[in-house]
């Protein structure tokens, strides 16, 4: 029979890629982690995890095992739900730039610390919108990008901003910069902006987007350069050296919770420690 607790421990650590963050995100400790998570391969039979001191990945055979356990703790959440009783709901509000490329890592983390059946909603916007509604009352977490400094809220981390392209040949140095950027009034665009014009550098909207999804195609496509962070740009190159480009100032990722209950509490832990882990992944 096969431990359920050490199949959704696993989940975490292979979601997490590291056993020390997926304890915290359980509620427990490291060497239980890794306990049971030794029983359960004896269990099977089989290596699950190839572990090093800084992270755990699966193998072939825990890559194979990985959709069979979602599939097994679903239907076990599925069987022990008799009636729809009062469910937990768990707003968020993103700025786009904070999270970008990793808002699918985020939410995963988030969804596997709920309650089965919980309503999580999401708001992506600009860092001022977002925590806007926050301070109203709306959301229950925000994570957004700070520019100028502040001591409210909690620092997950700092996040390099760069000249994002995965094309050498969109720029030349006698030719305006052909910019990728959210609409105004975005801060990172109204940054880029101001520090292109300081050192006399021309440019030219090459494309104005709705998100950091958009940027990415954009300058994949070849478009033009996009001011991004590591985080939101999935941790692409900067050609900003190489293009004789200003530098960008780095922006402070913050998140702000409220928490009204056990269940917000630990999904607003999860969101912590997913952002925290993937700013680790790519700065």
């Amino acid at each position: 029979m096969l431990d359920l607790a050490s199949v959704r421990l696993f989940i975490l650590a292979v979601e997490f890629g590291n056993l020390t963050r997926a304890a915290e995100a359980a509620g427990t400790v490291q060497p239980v982690v890794s306990a049971r998570l030794k029983g359960l391969e004896t269990t099977l039979g089989r290596k699950l995890l190839e572990r090093t001191p800084r992270f755990v990945r699966p193998t072939e055979d825990g890559l194979a095992f990985l959709a069979k356990a979602r599939a097994l703790m679903a239907a076990h959440d599925e069987a022990a739900r008799f009636d729809e009783g009062p469910r937990t709901r768990f707003t968020i509000g993103a700025s786009d730039h904070a999270l970008g490329a990793g808002l699918e890592h985020v939410i995963r983390h988030v969804r596997a610390a709920l309650p089965p059946r919980s309503a999580i909603e999401l708001r992506i916007g600009l860092s001022q919108h977002v925590r806007a509604l926050f301070d109203d009352g709306e959301l229950d977490a925000v994570i957004v990008r700070r520019e100028a400094g502040g001591a409210d809220g909690e620092v997950l981390g700092t996040d390099p901003l760069g000249w994002r392209s995965a094309d050498e040949g969109v720029m030349a140095p006698d030719l305006a910069v052909p910019l990728v950027t959210l609409e105004a009034p975005c801060g990172v665009r109204a940054m880029a902006i101001r520090r292109l014009e300081a050192v006399h550098r021309p440019w030219r909207a090459a494309f104005v987007g709705g998100s950091c999804t958009a940027l990415l195609a954009a300058v994949r496509a070849g478009l033009g350069v996009a001011p991004m962070g590591a985080v939101a740009s999935g941790g692409m190159s900067d050609v900003g050296p190489r293009f004789g480009l200003p530098d960008l100032p780095p922006s402070e990722i913050v998140m702000f919770a409220r928490t009204s209950s056990s269940a917000a509490s630990a999904a607003a832990r999860a969101l912590e420690l997913a952002v925290r882990t993937m700013m680790l992944r790519v700065t």
